[in-house]
């Protein structure tokens, strides 16, 4: 068949077979479908534009149990690298073709179609799409399926109604913290690809929101959602397991274990609170100062703390 032919009969193929569930926003009933229509049409377009047309390689898209592949021969173009996938410059590699596709509206002038796959998967509380296996022959991309999140996908559609989107930088944070509970700045860093001014910039605007909340030190700072979130997606018991211990917490199972064995060093801090060392130094001179543990030993290898009355 002609290109275009071709890529609308795998499309009406993909939605006869995309299936669909719904959730209730209001009175308004959300389709929430398997696979991103958007994204999946971005990811096959990519396929098409970015190939290495030189090698003699198929395009191939398969349907498995629980994920999507589809795989583009030639590796990615020079330059681009899983590392910097989501903000490097469009380079197609077939920048007649790509123009073609964007006289005729398939793609968009951006050519930023990598952004609708990430965010077609993330909003139905999915996994990112996948690139890792890679390699200089192909780029392979998987986009997972299963059961969505549809009380992500509400909550979502929610922010797109009251008018304050969820950009995919957020989306890229929210969906880690979905799955994973609890995230620092240096990890939002290398999931949007920006470093840590950004990473930073991103965390405060969701806070801010009232979607996450922080807490420990500034340099430790650990994020995790807000209850009000954990709420809005049925898992209210998910908040407290996510919150994780608090300091007041800690320092009553610290004087608990002096109390029960007479003495308590840094590395049982480490192991009990689960801690890294210096947050378990400085919560071991925090009860030193206030009076409530006493240390003994010759420091700093052979320190440990008493009780102080």
């Amino acid at each position: 068949m002609p290109l275009v032919k071709l890529l609308a009969e795998v499309d009406t193929r993909f939605s006869a077979r995309n299936e669909e569930r719904e959730v209730l926003v209001g009175l308004f009933r959300l389709p929430v479908p398997d696979y991103s229509p958007i994204g999946f049409r971005e990811a096959l377009n990519n396929a098409v534009l970015h190939r290495d047309y030189t090698r003699l390689d198929d395009i191939y898209v398969q349907w498995q149990p629980d994920h999507l592949l589809i795989t583009s021969p030639g590796g990615l173009p020079e330059g681009v690298t899983l590392d910097n996938l989501l903000v490097h410059e469009p380079k197609p590699r077939n920048p007649r073709l790509a123009e073609a596709f964007h006289r005729i509206g398939l793609v968009e002038q951006t050519g930023r179609g990598i952004d609708k796959i990430f965010t077609g998967q993330l909003r139905y509380g999915r996994t990112a799409p996948d690139y890792d296996r890679s390699d200089a022959t192909a780029v392979r991309v998987v986009l997972r399926g299963g059961p969505p999140s549809l009380q992500f996908a509400a909550f979502v559609y929610e922010q797109d109604k009251a008018g304050t989107p969820v950009s995919l930088d957020e989306m890229l944070v929210l969906n880690t913290l979905f799955f994973e509970r609890r995230i620092v700045t240096e990890r939002v860093g290398g999931l949007i690809q920006k470093g840590m001014t950004e990473a930073r910039a991103v965390l405060e605007r969701l806070h801010e929101r009232g979607i996450v909340e922080g807490h420990g030190e500034k340099r430790g700072r650990v994020y995790h959602l807000s209850a009000r979130l954990y709420r809005a997606l049925g898992q209210s018991e998910e908040y407290v397991r996510s919150h994780g211990i608090s300091p007041i917490r800690h320092e009553a199972m610290i004087l608990e274990y002096v109390q029960a064995h007479g003495r308590i060093e840094r590395k049982h801090v480490i192991e009990l609170c689960g801690l890294s060392g210096p947050q378990a130094g400085r919560l071991l001179r925090k009860l030193e100062q206030t009076g409530r543990l006493k240390r003994q030993g010759t420091p700093p290898r052979w320190t440990y703390y008493v009780s102080a009355k």
